[in-house]
């Protein structure tokens, strides 16, 4: 088959070696029937998943040991293009050898890692990302008609970015977190969005029930909202200006250590020709707040940063928001 069968010649580089070859020359496709299945020692499981978005489909055989669980043998039938074929016998390769929990476990990131030549180089072009997800999707189903029991059950979260595997909660706890304000950081911070961006507004090549703009407006507003309730309340217990560290919420504590660090600290390090940023704050089980922080400028290289600079940090940090403060550099 002709490259220029399978995609424009023009994008052609945007896919890797293992992809271009396991369109032209997949390893694992075929059919299983139920006599080759018992000779193998195995139950047959076939199940079927079609992506809306693109009318490919695959067909995910399956040849499970019962007693152990373990997948002996794997097959495909793939009804698309050449990506869903790659993917499709990618899926079927890394199921081999696995118990159909373990199976459950492969993500289309796996399967979509595992068709890189290299490993910081995607396979597949961003629009190409749904092929690995509709891989993933068919272990569900095949699982669940193992198991017996709904596809459904193996998802415990509300997945915003099928791409990406990013899920509902975490997208909003990233954005409270790390305040974030713009569809580009959640992505930066998270991957939702990075690939077909389906997810990202309304018009794009599936029709999603959440998309990141909405879910940053929505988490924007009860961020507001937890930080007017939190002032009300200290308002009317008459301690606004003694409302403690520990009660605020991550958003309030990582606000009220950027306003120290901007008047007592950034100065400082400014003059020297440095500078930090903040990278993440986290309460710990031992009662500490640790504050993960990067040095910039002539601070990245500096001696002190690891010892006088960073007790000044520390001791300015405890004094004015709280003693249980840890600055952690990175």
């Amino acid at each position: 088959m002709a490259k220029d069968d399978l995609i424009g010649g023009s994008i052609w580089e945007e896919y890797s070696q293992k992809v271009q070859d396991l369109m032209n020359s997949p390893q694992n496709m075929g059919e299983i029937t139920d006599e080759e299945a018992k000779a193998q020692g195995g139950k047959l499981i076939v199940a079927d998943f079609g992506a809306e978005s693109c009318g490919d489909a695959v067909r995910l055989y399956w040849v499970v040991d019962e007693e152990t669980d373990i997948i002996k043998n794997a097959k495909f039938k793939s009804f698309g293009c050449g990506t869903a074929i790659a993917s499709s016998d990618t899926m079927a390769e890394l199921c081999l050898g696995k118990t159909v929990d373990q199976a459950v476990k492969i993500t289309n990131i796996d399967v979509e890692f595992a068709m890189r030549d290299n490993p910081d180089i995607p396979a597949v072009p961003p629009q190409k990302m749904h092929c690995s997800v509709m891989a993933y999707d068919v272990i569900k189903a095949a699982a669940a008609s193992y198991k017996g029991v709904d596809a459904e059950s193996f998802e415990d979260e509300i997945i915003v970015c099928e791409c990406a595997r990013v899920s509902l909660g975490t997208i909003k706890e990233v954005i409270k977190i790390n305040d974030l304000k713009s569809i580009e950081e959640i992505t930066n911070y998270t991957k939702a969005g990075a690939f077909c961006k389906s997810c990202q507004n309304p018009g794009g090549h599936e029709e999603k029930e959440y998309y990141l703009v909405d879910i940053l407006k929505d988490t924007r507003a009860e961020m507001e909202q937890e930080k007017m309730s939190a002032l009300a309340d200290a308002k009317i217990a008459g301690t606004e200006s003694e409302m403690a560290f520990d009660d605020y919420t991550m958003v309030q504590k990582l606000k009220s250590v950027e306003a120290a660090i901007d008047k007592d600290i950034r100065p400082m390090l400014v003059m020297d020709g440095g500078n930090l940023e903040i990278l993440d704050i986290k309460d710990t089980d031992d009662g500490m707040t640790d504050i993960y922080i990067r040095y910039l400028g002539a601070c990245s290289g500096c001696a002190s940063s690891s010892t006088g600079t960073l007790f000044a940090i520390e001791s300015v940090l405890r004094e004015t928001c709280s003693p249980k403060i840890r600055v952690l550099p990175i």
